[in-house]
C-alpha cells in the first residue's frame, strides 16, 4: 500500500526536529514499511534500538524490515532477541552423550531417531556473523562527485597506495575515515569503492551485528569483528549508521557503553596490531557520534558526501530507467539539471513515480505506452528533494558546533544553497 509522500516527508521532518521521541519515530517506521521503503524503515528502527535496545516494538519492526530487504541473518538475530525479552526462549536441542552402540540404539528410540548434532568450529566461533567480500567497484565507477573523489585520493587513498612514501614519512598502514551527509547520497557505495581501490576485503557492520542483550556479549562481538579483520588484512571495516553504535554516551543508555569502550580499545590497537585494517564509518548525524571516536588516531578524518551533482544524477536516472519503456521525449540530461538537491533515493522514487503515471494511463485507456517527458513533469511536481530537512538541521551544527573546522565543507555548500 503506497503512502502519500508528503505524509512521509512531514513525519521525517517531525522526527528530525524531535529525534528522541521514540513513539514518533516508530510511527515513521510503520509508514515507511507500508510504503515499501524497507531499507529506510530498518534504519529508523535501528535508531530506536540505540536509544532503547530492549524496545520490543522496534525489534519486531526491525526484524520485519530486515526480512523484506533480504537480510535473513539480521532478521533472525532481532527475532531471537525479541523472543528472549518475551521469555520465549527456544528449548536447546538434546544431544546424546558418547555411549556404546547398544545403549545408543535405545537412546535413538527416545529421541525419535534425531541425528547427532556435532558443532563445527575453526577456533573462531563468531566468524559467520562477519562475512567479508572483495568488491570489484572502483572510484571510477562513481559517476560525478569529483570533489569527493579528489579529497578521498589526497587525504586517504594516495598515501595508503604508496607504501614507499608512507615509509619515508613514517606513516603506518592503518587509518580511519568518517563519511557523513544526507541519507540516500551514496555513502555505502563510496565505501565499497574505497575497498575496491585498496584491493581489500570488505566487511559491513550494523547495529544488530554487534549489540547483544547479554552482559559482555557486545564487547566480545566487537573484539571478534576486529580479530576477523586482522586475519583478513588488508581489510576495510565499514560501520554503517555509526551514530547507532557509537552514539554519544551522554545520549545513549548504558547498554551501548561497553560496546563503545571496546570499539575505542580496538581502534587504538591496544592488544593487537591494526596494520592493514582500515575503518570507515558512515552517518547521517555526525554530531551524535561519540567525540572519543573522532579523536586523532581513530576516525579523525571526515568527508562530506553531498547529493549527487548533475553528472551523477544523470547516471542514477539512467540506471533506474534500464529495462523500462521510454519514448524520445525523455531528456535524462535535462531532468538531471532540474533535480538539484535530490538524493540518489529521491531520483529512484522520481523514476518510479513517472512510471506509475504512464502505467495508470495505460490501464485506463487499455493502450500500453512508454514513459514520456510529461510523466516526469508530473512527477517533479509531486516529488521534492528529501535532503532539505537534513540541511536545515545540519546548518545549526555547522554554525555553532564547528570545532576544528570539521563542518567547513558543509558551510561552503550551505552558502551555495543560499541557506546562510
Amino acid at each position: 500500500m503506497a503512502i502519500d509522500n508528503s505524509v512521509i516527508l512531514a513525519m521525517q521532518a517531525a522526527v528530525e526536529n524531535d529525534p528522541n521521541n521514540i513513539a514518533l519515530r516508530l510511527h515513521l517506521v510503520s509508514l515507511l514499511f507500508e510504503d515499501g521503503q524497507f531499507d529506510e524503515s530498518l534504519k529508523q528502527a535501528q535508531t530506536v534500538l540505540t536509544q532503547e535496545p530492549t524496545n520490543t516494538d522496534a525489534l519486531e519492526k526491525a526484524a520485519n524490515s530486515a526480512e523484506k530487504v533480504g537480510d535473513l541473518t539480521k532478521a533472525d538475530s532481532y527475532r531471537k532477541l525479541l523472543k528472549a525479552l518475551k521469555g520465549e526462549t527456544e528449548k536447546p536441542p538434546i544431544t546424546p552423550p558418547r555411549i556404546s552402540n547398544f545403549v545408543k540404539d535405545e537412546w535413538a528410540e527416545i529421541i525419535e531417531d534425531e541425528p547427532l548434532r556435532v558443532p563445527q568450529s575453526d577456533g573462531f566461533e563468531d566468524d559467520h556473523f562477519f562475512e567479508s567480500e572483495r568488491p570489484d567497484l572502483r572510484l571510477a565507477d562513481v559517476a560525478g562527485m569529483e570533489k569527493v573523489k579528489k579529497r578521498l585520493n589526497l587525504a586517504f587513498l594516495a598515501p595508503l597506495k604508496n607504501p614507499e612514501m608512507m615509509k619515508l614519512y613514517g606513516k603506518s598502514l592503518r587509518g580511519g575515515l568518517l563519511l557523513y551527509g544526507p541519507p540516500g547520497c551514496g555513502k555505502t557505495f563510496i565505501a565499497r569503492a574505497i575497498a575496491g581501490e585498496l584491493g581489500a576485503n570488505f566487511i559491513t557492520v550494523g547495529l544488530s551485528d554487534v549489540l547483544d542483550m547479554w552482559i559482555g556479549s557486545s564487547e566480545k562481538n566487537v573484539h571478534d569483528l576486529f580479530d576477523r579483520a586482522r586475519r583478513n588484512a588488508p581489510c576495510v571495516l565499514f560501520f554503517d549508521e555509526l551514530d547507532a553504535l557509537g552514539r554519544k554516551r551522554s545520549l545513549s543508555r548504558t547498554a551501548n557503553h561497553g560496546a563503545i569502550n571496546q570499539l575505542l580499545s580496538e581502534l587504538d590497537g591496544v592488544s593487537q596490531n591494526n596494520d592493514g585494517v582500515f575503518v570507515l564509518g558512515a552517518t547521517n548525524h555526525p554530531w551524535d557520534v561519540d567525540t572519543a571516536l573522532r579523536r586523532p588516531g581513530r576516525l579523525d578524518r571526515t568527508l562530506l558526501v553531498l547529493p549527487p551533482d548533475a553528472l551523477a544524477r544523470e547516471a542514477v536516472l539512467n540506471f533506474h530507467l534500464r529495462g523500462r519503456p521510454i519514448d524520445g521525449t525523455v531528456d535524462v540530461g535535462s531532468i538531471g539539471k532540474h533535480t538539484h538537491e535530490f538524493s540518489g533515493a529521491d531520483l529512484a522514487y522520481l523514476v518510479e513515480s513517472a512510471a506509475e503515471f504512464a502505467m495508470e494511463e495505460s490501464i485506463e485507456t487499455g493502450k500500453v505506452r512508454s514513459i514520456s517527458s510529461n510523466d516526469f513533469k508530473k512527477a517533479l511536481r509531486e516529488v521534492r528533494p528529501s535532503t532539505r530537512p537534513w540541511f536545515e538541521i545540519a546548518k545549526n551544527y555547522a554554525l555553532f558546533a564547528n570545532e576544528g573546522g570539521i563542518y567547513d565543507d558543509l558551510l561552503e555548500y550551505l552558502k551555495e544553497l543560499r541557506m546562510l
